[in-house]
């Protein structure tokens, strides 16, 4: 019987941003579908404790069009692996993904433009959002 060499088994992390998890609402995308098509491979998508607490204080003391968001995206995020990471403390959730993404070597799905800009010039792959309507990836996975 054939085996799988690891790489194929082994599953691609994908940090999602906040923003990411909103962008069903927004665009009628399902992300996680669109995910799988883009990058052709099993993947794992990733949300940091940081990110997850920015979308628990948005679900609770935002503008109520907000709340609603972030309460949609806390129940998207039931979809990811939570992940505390040493140090999580220090910065911005920003500041974090840009550290675990250049650790892990991983893309990361963002509209943020400034977040992308950080990310790119440190070559990690950024995934996005392009006319409204698909994802796009920017770099190589």
């Amino acid at each position: 019987m054939p085996t799988e060499t690891t790489s194929k088994r082994e599953k691609l992390k994908v940090i999602l941003d906040s923003n990411a998890l909103f962008v069903p609402l927004q665009f009628k995308i399902d992300i996680f579908e669109e995910l799988r098509t883009l990058l052709n491979r099993n993947f794992e998508p990733v949300l940091l404790q940081s990110v997850k607490k920015e979308l628990e204080k948005i679900a609770a003391k935002g503008s109520l069009k907000n709340r609603k968001k972030a309460v949609y995206a806390l129940k998207l995020a039931e979809k990811c692996t939570i992940v505390e990471f040493d140090g999580e403390g220090g910065g911005s959730p920003d500041d974090v993904i840009v550290k675990v993404a250049s650790e892990w070597k991983c893309p990361v799905f963002t509209n943020d433009r400034t977040l992308r800009k950080r990310l790119r010039d440190i070559n990690v792959p950024v995934i996005y959002v392009r006319q409204k309507s698909r994802l796009e990836i920017d770099g190589r996975v």
